[in-house]
């Protein structure tokens, strides 16, 4: 009897997986659990501060490497020496609390989350159609409600959410899957300052359901789900991982 198409393998020996912008936080999270499911993975950070700093704290063989998602020419050269892609993970993103109602500073917020986003996604389209691979972006809660300190980052969130249907449908015929997680409330750099604001904190962890704030880690296993085998009829999807924050 044949295996069935549902059964949960978790592996990625031999297959090869980048994530971009994985120095820290829920990128390296994402990273790391992929290296410990056996793949071979290429993980980068913004600047080469960032990559040595994760260099010296790896320990599961991740590779690193300097990528701006800004920069075409940058995109381009980083994917041109790749021989095999099987998995590519977008996690790239910055956000500035209070200052991005500035112009200057929405349109620099958006280039990275989101147009990087598909920067990434179509440099990597003809690795990923030959391995018949897929995509995961990272969307965000604030995909689905605004934040009124964070116009940019709420808008850029909800374009990657548009942006991984519209990428699911044009490339489905290739083979290639695209879905998108939406992370909550994760202990990360990203979210120091509000784990710092007793307040704040206080109330985040009161409108989740689940009670505590997440980790790295739980966003990793989705994430693996979601790329592997038995995701295989699954595309176009954007997937909280809030703890049930937003069902409150």
């Amino acid at each position: 009897m044949s295996q069935s198409p549902a059964a949960l393998d978790l592996r990625f020996d031999h297959q090869h997986v980048v994530v971009v912008g994985a120095t820290s936080g829920i990128g390296l999270g994402i990273a790391q659990a992929f290296a410990r499911a056996g793949a071979q993975v290429m993980a980068t950070g913004a600047t080469p501060a960032e990559v040595a700093q994760a260099q010296q704290a790896d320990t599961l063989g991740v590779q690193f490497a300097t990528l701006d998602v800004r920069s075409d020419e940058a995109v381009t050269q980083f994917f041109a020496p790749l021989q095999q892609l099987n998995v590519l993970v977008n996690c790239a993103g910055v956000i500035r609390r209070g200052q991005e109602q500035d112009p200057a500073t929405f349109a620099a917020v958006v280039d990275i989350n989101l147009n990087g986003s598909l920067r990434t996604a179509q440099a990597a389209i003809p690795l990923l159609t030959a391995s018949r691979g897929c995509i995961i972006n990272t969307a965000s809660m604030l995909s689905f409600f605004g934040g009124g300190l964070v116009p940019a980052y709420s808008a850029s969130k909800g374009g990657v959410a548009q942006l991984t249907k519209s990428l699911a449908i044009a490339h489905a015929p290739a083979g290639i899957r695209v879905n998108a997680i939406a992370p909550g409330w994760i202990a990360t750099p990203l979210t120091q300052a509000l784990q710092a604001d007793a307040q704040r904190s206080a109330a985040i962890l009161g409108r989740t359901p689940m009670g505590r704030w997440g980790t790295p880690e739980d966003v990793a296993g989705p994430v693996l789900f979601l790329a592997s085998q038995a995701a295989q009829f699954v595309t176009g999807v954007v997937l909280p991982i809030d703890g049930g924050y937003l069902i409150t």
